[in-house]
């Protein structure tokens, strides 16, 4: 058994406290679970009422004292009938439970250990540390209040969950929230109301986006860049349904393995179709369409269109966690001696993209299939396939120089994967894309080509994805820029402002000017004073404000003022169209 940090400990016990501090405020309150998690803890509460903000702060005070209290953790085993007797007698349903479902996931369990801090008994695991005072008083913080269905099922009751942060010292715990702020700054769903780049309204569903006018830009951008680079590089497009019959998904697996996160099916004519949750299916029966020749390979399909999956209600963020989104999907069907190759070329191309989109710190992770999880690898027959596409992609990686890591058990049913790995903007790490190589569904779909030995072979696929779902990549985009668009991919390039009306018929002449050179760009009319539409515009992340008076005018110029850098000075329009369509050009 893995030995657990200190810190991880502490956060336990942090918990623990919390229940006690709650216990002290709501005598009649029922405990649910309150475990360690990264940067802190939760605990989940059945209250007499709904807690407010302001709970927090005296939760937080209660606390503090209980620290100081300076209670001893006081661990003891008993007897699971003494502690169904004793938790019935206090009324905690939810422990009960839990005890009855200890005795029934080991039958030959006898005892359950529980701990008392001061006045208060939880039925716990452990470990914890020995005494509260052990916890410095300033470098915890109790953050938020959420719901949560009891056990995650949304049939169960929904409990109230109170999260918190802990770290060994305060200065620690003071760097995360200042982190935790900045994140917040940056949040999508908050920039994307702010931006006007997309909306989520519950008329039209939970998880379902609509793009907005800008969000559309810089999306439609997006897909335009990916598309002339995979055209580029051999890579043909290609569309599919959004609907498929129940048959496709059991050939492919995904029913026997994916059908939670698939909508439930709709009955067409007596037969069920389901939303397609995923390209590679629908790119398998194109491919064996054809009888095709090793001449023909690699065969590199991709796909931008529309997908579908069941994501609860409670994991759903903004475009990082949608119900519909579109991925930038690609299958790459090849022999087994060209996959090494195809490899390479696939990790050059996102050495190209990230560079382009000034992503950086990222790291790759091969992603390993554990054997000993039978639910999700149980099936797979071949292992040696398994162990053959792992060290291809392991081969290809230590080639292509880059930083990876392995890591056993996040390899899809089909195959391992390598994905790319990034710190988000609340420092927990992400996967953005992903490159998977499979031996398995080939032999599924009894995909053929032609040897030149004349022999039918069995192609190898890689599902290769280098922005994800453009969706999420979009909202990764948006904070790490905190809607900072470079101006190539900018909604808001322009903003040309006149000083007064006096100068608004040249302003249109200047705005005219840049439209007819196909610069995104808007004007502010004299309706406010000047400094407040140039806040405006800063406000709404516009690369370039273009200030015309009746200096400008009569120089035939503008004066410039750059988002990041403030005032550049007086240029002449066609100096300015020049600098932009560099930039542009150069993708800065």
């Amino acid at each position: 058994m893995r030995k657990q940090p200190k810190i991880e400990i502490i956060r336990h016990s942090l918990s623990h406290i919390l229940a006690a501090a709650v216990f002290e405020m709501f005598p009649d309150a029922r405990f649910g679970i309150g475990p360690a998690i990264e940067n802190g803890f939760y605990y989940d509460f059945d209250l007499p009422r709904t807690l407010i903000p302001e709970d927090l702060v005296l939760l937080e005070d209660k606390m503090r004292n209980i620290i100081k209290a300076n209670f001893k953790f006081e661990k003891g085993n008993v007897s699971i009938d003494d502690a169904l007797r004793k938790f019935k007698k206090l009324k905690q349903t939810y422990k009960i439970e839990l005890i009855k479902d200890i005795k029934k996931e080991n039958p030959k369990s006898k005892t359950v250990s529980v701990y008392k801090t001061g006045s208060f008994v939880d039925l716990c695991f452990g470990p914890h540390i020995d005494s509260t005072g052990e916890i410095s008083p300033k470098a915890f913080k109790l953050t938020k209040i959420s719901g949560a269905y009891w056990k995650g099922d949304e049939k169960n009751k929904m409990l109230q969950r109170i999260y918190g942060v802990a770290f060994a010292t305060d200065k620690e715990l003071k760097q995360h929230l200042a982190m935790m702020a900045e994140a917040e700054k940056r949040d999508h769903r908050k920039l994307g109301k702010e931006l006007k780049l997309f909306m989520i309204s519950d008329e039209v569903g939970k998880g379902l986006p609509l793009w907005l006018p800008n969000g559309a830009y810089v999306r439609k951008k997006l897909e335009d860049y990916m598309y002339e680079l995979e055209k580029q590089n051999g890579y043909d497009f290609v569309y599919t349904p959004v609907l498929a019959h129940e048959n496709l998904y059991k050939k492919s697996g995904h029913l026997a393995h994916y059908k939670d996160d698939m909508y439930n099916p709709v009955n067409i004519e007596g037969e069920k179709y389901y939303l397609k949750p995923m390209n590679c299916p629908h790119h398998h029966i194109m491919f064996r369409n054809e009888l095709r020749s090793y001449r023909d390979l690699p065969v590199r399909y991709s796909d931008f269109s529309p997908l579908h999956r069941f994501e609860r209600s409670g994991v759903l963020t903004g475009l990082i966690r949608a119900r519909c989104f579109s991925q930038n999907d690609s299958h790459v069907y090849c022999s087994q001696e060209q996959c090494q190759i195809e490899l390479e070329k696939i990790l050059g191309l996102f050495e190209k993209v990230y560079k382009d989109f000034n992503i950086k710190g990222y790291w790759f992770r091969l992603s390993l299939p554990d054997f000993n999880d039978k639910e999700k690898y149980g099936d797979i027959k071949n292992r040696k396939l398994w162990e053959e596409s792992a060290q291809i992609a392991r081969a290809a990686l230590k080639k292509s120089k880059e930083k990876f890591e392995e890591v056993s058990g996040e390899a899809a049913f089909y195959g391992p994967k390598i994905d790319v790995q990034i710190k988000n903007v609340h420092g927990k790490e992400d996967s953005i894309a992903t490159i998977q190589v499979d031996f398995y569904m080939p032999e599924r779909f009894e995909l053929e080509f032609i040897n030149e030995e004349g022999k039918k072979e069995r192609p190898v696929i890689i599902h290769k994805s280098i922005m994800g779902s453009f969706d999420r990549f979009f909202a990764f985009l948006v904070e790490q820029t905190a809607g900072h668009f470079p101006l190539w991919l900018s909604p808001a390039q322009v903003e040309v402002i006149p000083v007064s009306e006096k100068f608004e018929k040249y302003a249109k002449d200047i705005l005219n000017k840049l439209k007819e050179n196909n610069i995104r760009v808007t004007m502010n009319e004299a309706s406010e004073s000047l400094g407040k539409r140039i806040r405006t515009a800063q406000n709404q992340k516009v690369n370039y404000m273009l200030i015309v008076g009746e200096k400008e005018m009569k120089a035939k110029s503008v004066a410039v003022r750059d988002r990041e850098k403030g005032d550049l000075g007086e240029m002449k329009i066609e100096k300015f169209l020049e600098k932009v369509a560099r930039e542009i050009e150069d993708k800065k």
